[in-house]
């Protein structure tokens, strides 16, 4: 199973309800052996429409802050737990999330096998720490986990989302300072 399997698989993909409302799924995209990955919650409208994740507002920032370390948008893997949009762009559901995570994310992580998954807002985070640690505590924090299922150790750090960055000026400058990290994380790793 390749990740070109994984993305043909989520494009074709009628597992939960959010297949019926979407526009495009969005499998992810970057260089497929990167040794970071940047994980979001799930697609917003402009992701929907074009097929791509962090295309908009959002996304556009994302990509000054990996400009920021040196790294450009082909240098690394972006994609959500949730590959197609959440109508209304409502919070996904546990089981929107599950069939997802179970089904392709970890699948697209193992073979990725990035040195550092970078969580991007507490939705993603949850999916790999507990639901009591909060963004606003743990934030620019590696974190060791290892998934049950699979055994498979992860080297997480939760960072703050994009939009509520541009959304909220202090967490911008929290943010940019949190990337500045990356790179030393990164090398500390290896």
């Amino acid at each position: 199973m390749t990740l070109s399997d994984i993305e043909r698989q989520i494009k074709a993909c009628q597992e939960c309800p959010l297949a019926k409302t979407r526009t495009n799924a969005v499998p992810g995209e970057g260089n497929f052996s990167a040794d970071i990955v940047f994980l979001g919650e799930g697609p917003g409208k402009d992701e929907d429409l074009q097929g791509r994740p962090f295309v908009g507002a959002a996304g556009k920032f994302l990509t000054q802050m990996i400009k920021s370390i040196g790294l450009k948008r082909e240098d690394v893997f972006i994609t959500n737990i949730v590959k197609c949009r959440p109508p209304n762009n409502r919070d996904p559901e546990d089981d929107e999330v599950s069939v997802c995570t179970e089904l392709y994310l970890w699948r697209q992580l193992e073979l990725v096998n990035p040195i550092l998954i970078a969580t991007l807002g507490r939705h993603s985070m949850h999916r790999f720490l507990p639901k009591n640690f909060k963004i606003s505590q743990i934030h620019g924090i590696p974190k060791k986990v290892t998934n049950k299922k699979t055994g498979k150790t992860f080297n997480i750090l939760p960072l703050y989302h994009p939009a509520a960055a541009l959304y909220n000026g202090a967490l911008r400058e929290t943010l940019e300072n949190d990337f500045k990290k990356i790179p030393k994380i990164i090398e500390k790793l290896r």
